[in-house]
């Protein structure tokens, strides 16, 4: 499955974070070791998000995800809790807890950007995938509406997989989604 993979850094100090090791080993620790990569984050424990994990973590990185997916990764080094705020140099991440997709589903903002790494949550033309079960559609059309869609129109939104967007071109669309139940 082809993922999408985020390296967040601060230009000022060169410290990084790398979002979701899907994986590649190889090649995300050579980009980790390049790019000054402290500590992994994961929006989610979905296979396909996780299985680099154990090479990072042997690398010596840290790997960090919410309480509610702490079971799904093989290991980990800190929980993330709803509305952390993670330094990277002198950027700061928030972290957002987003369930539906799964229990412990996260996305995080940079301060002071318009950008939302968003996992498999929010994608162009809906949310991520509730695998048809009723009550986790309605906790994660919830946390799109209660969580992202706060967020300013020209918020961009990079997902987990596929091509990005922006809050304003998909918040117009809620009602379809609910409409049409996935």
């Amino acid at each position: 499955m082809v993922n999408n993979v985020f390296v967040v850094r601060c230009a000022e100090t060169g410290e990084s974070v790398l979002i979701d090791a899907a994986d590649e080993p190889e090649v995300l620790l050579a980009l980790c070791e390049e790019l000054q990569v402290g500590d992994v984050l994961t929006t989610h424990g979905h296979g396909d998000h996780i299985q680099a994990v154990p090479a990072v973590r042997a690398a010596g990185h840290r790997v960090g995800v919410a309480q509610g997916d702490a079971g799904m990764l093989p290991a980990f080094d800190f929980e993330i809790a709803d509305d952390d705020v993670i330094g990277v140099g002198r950027l700061r991440l928030h972290a957002i807890h987003t369930p539906g997709h799964t229990p412990g589903s996260t996305c995080f903002t940079v301060e002071g950007t318009p950008l939302l790494f968003a996992g498999d949550t929010l994608f162009p033309g809906g949310p991520g995938n509730t695998r048809g079960n009723p009550v986790h559609f309605a906790t994660i059309i919830r946390s799109i509406q209660q969580r992202l869609f706060t967020l300013p129109d020209d918020t961009i939104v990079l997902p987990g997989h596929g091509d990005d967007t922006t809050i304003g071109v998909e918040r117009p669309h809620l009602q379809e989604w609910i409409d049409r139940g996935w």
